[in-house]
């Protein structure tokens, strides 16, 4: 991203005299072409931490069960147990395997920190800006997701990346249920939605390493590291946070602290351990700068998915050309990010939406008496974009998420 500013952070092992201990880790991350971790679990939720660096931590117990579904032929009755499952206050499905259901019995509790004011807040508080988080989740993360190059070749080469309309929807329904005003509430549907993608997770990390097309571009053995899950944290919360900022969209300090902590109990729900989960927004965007930053660019697989992901956005009636959705995405994430991808240029989208977003958003946002002239054609781009990927551009349910068998064909 050609308007993130790159932060050098200071080790944790320097900071304590603890250099020999993360001398592994550094080795590891060395070889693998990245700076090693050095982001330091005081700043995270819990306040603590080992030091160790997230890209060797996975999701051991769920790993191991999903693996052993899969091994076993039961990914069929799994899918077919858990497809009722939608809201909280829903009992577990039965017909899971007995350590499967265990397992949800723990992994569908609140963490003991979460605090339900300021998730009903944040609740309210995505209700209000729902229609910009809209636009930031689903073109400007969406495609930031591409540029990421793990995270574009796991999606490539597994099961939901020869399907990327089906595989948008189910992961716009994660961030539209982690968005409900009842997300956390008992009518609500967010813990099952977050378990439901944590067992997909622990299913593509068994599926992945057994596909040759991934293994011959892939700098990782397991996908799906608690440090990919962070990155893609930060492409999508941070993302949002720094881009509401930068539109100068209206919010109060304990709205933004609200926004986080929905986020803070999503990467919980996920599998992430609390010591890597930021406390503040500070300490995300430190993260941020440190684990997404330096990796953005270029891959054969991202070029693909981005080109797919405009290409179905384009299908649907939005009320404007391609040309308009490229320039969106430049707008959101910069002309490096838009050159990469080869993204061409349309000038007069490009002027329109550097005047008439701003605008926009004042309006919205009561700071201007008259809407402006774009103010239509804005709006009704935001609604339909919402619809195209919630369910294949129908009114209706979202698409169910099920667990995958199977390695892209």
């Amino acid at each position: 991203m050609a308007d993130m500013n790159r932060r050098t952070v200071l080790t944790l092992g320097a900071a304590l005299g603890l250099g020999g201990v993360f001398a592994p880790q550094a080795a590891q991350a060395a070889q693998a072409g990245r700076s090693p971790w050095t982001w330091s679990p005081t700043r995270s939720v819990l306040g603590s931490g080992s030091g160790t660096d997230p890209q060797w931590v996975w999701d051991d117990d769920i790993d191991r069960i999903m693996a052993n579904v899969i091994d076993s032929g039961q990914v069929p009755a799994v899918n077919q147990a858990i497809l009722p499952w939608v809201h909280n206050n829903q009992p577990l499905p039965t017909g899971l395997p007995p350590e499967l259901s265990t397992w949800l019995q723990s992994s569908t509790q609140m963490p003991e920190w979460a605090d339900m004011t300021k998730l009903r807040r944040a609740a309210d508080f995505n209700r209000r800006k729902d229609l910009y988080l809209f636009v930031i989740y689903g073109i400007g993360g969406g495609i930031m997701s591409t540029v990421i190059p793990r995270e574009a070749k796991s999606v490539y080469w597994s099961k939901g990346g020869a399907d990327m309309q089906d595989r948008a929807a189910k992961t716009f329904s994660f961030g539209y249920d982690l968005s409900d005003i009842d997300a956390f509430e008992q009518s609500g549907e967010f813990v099952v939605t977050s378990n439901k993608t944590r067992m997909v997770h622990a299913a593509v990390r068994h599926l992945l390493p057994q596909s040759p097309h991934w293994q011959a571009v892939a700098d990782e053995e397991i996908p799906i590291s608690n440090q990919d899950i962070l990155v893609t944290f930060h492409s999508t919360g941070t993302f949002a946070h720094r881009k509401l900022r930068e539109w100068r969209v209206p919010m109060t300090r304990a709205d933004e602290e609200a926004f986080l902590h929905s986020w803070q109990v999503a990467l919980h729900f996920l599998g992430v351990r609390d010591e890597y989960i930021p406390a503040t927004w500070d300490a995300a965007h430190a993260q941020a700068a440190e684990i997404l930053t330096p990796q953005l660019t270029w891959t054969q697989e991202g070029q693909e998915l981005a080109e797919v992901l405009l290409g179905l956005t384009a299908q649907v009636d939005l009320g404007v050309t391609r040309g308009f959705l490229n320039e969106f995405v430049r707008y959101q994430l910069g002309n490096e990010v838009g050159d990469w991808l080869g993204l061409r240029r349309d000038y007069v989208a490009a002027a329109t939406i550097r005047a008439g977003w701003p605008t926009y958003i004042a309006f919205r946002e009561g700071l201007l008496p008259v809407a402006p002239v774009s103010f239509y054609m804005f709006d009704q781009f935001v609604r339909a974009l919402a619809m195209a990927f919630l369910n294949r551009g129908e009114s209706g349910t979202t698409t169910p998420i099920t667990i995958p068998d199977m390695n892209r064909p």
